[in-house]
């Protein structure tokens, strides 16, 4: 089975736990990413898990992920609603791709209801607080584990 996923984080996401606690809590980024390595360990899954503020250092990120990993978490943060650059590099990795939000984007300011890459992600998570991370490793592991049967 194929078992090697990134977690790609956007901007201002290293800021977790300092930023708005009311729309994305209290759990640090740090604490996150301990919490997702756990859960990629129980499940067998080797996990990536990195955080840029910069579009082309994601762009990058993006493209080098086409081929060291089997699957790909995205929260593009802002990047989300603005990025070109970011939806047409995850056009080419042609893997799964969960797209993720801790806040629902859709109960938020109407220019965050537009998601660019969308389309592209086989799902998404939103709304969900940090939780979400912890669904979509379990989601994206049963995805590769249907792909390879």
């Amino acid at each position: 089975m194929n078992n090697k996923i990134i977690i790609i984080n956007g901007p201002n996401l290293n800021l977790l736990g300092e930023r708005e606690q009311s729309q994305y809590g209290s759990t640090t980024f740090n604490q996150l990413k301990e919490n997702c390595l756990k859960e990629s360990n129980k499940i067998g899954i080797e996990l990536e898990f990195t955080q840029s503020n910069i579009e082309g250092e994601l762009v990058n990120l993006i493209q080098d992920a086409r081929k060291k990993y089997d699957g790909m978490i995205i929260n593009a943060a802002g990047f989300t609603h603005t990025s070109v650059a970011i939806r047409d590099a995850l056009d080419l990795f042609k893997k799964p791709i969960i797209e993720l939000h801790i806040s629902n984007i859709y109960k938020r300011e109407e220019f965050r209801h537009k998601s660019l890459i969308s389309d592209i992600a086989t799902g998404g998570i939103f709304g969900l607080g940090v939780e979400g991370y912890i669904l979509a490793i379990i989601s994206i592991e049963k995805i590769l584990k249907n792909e390879n049967r």
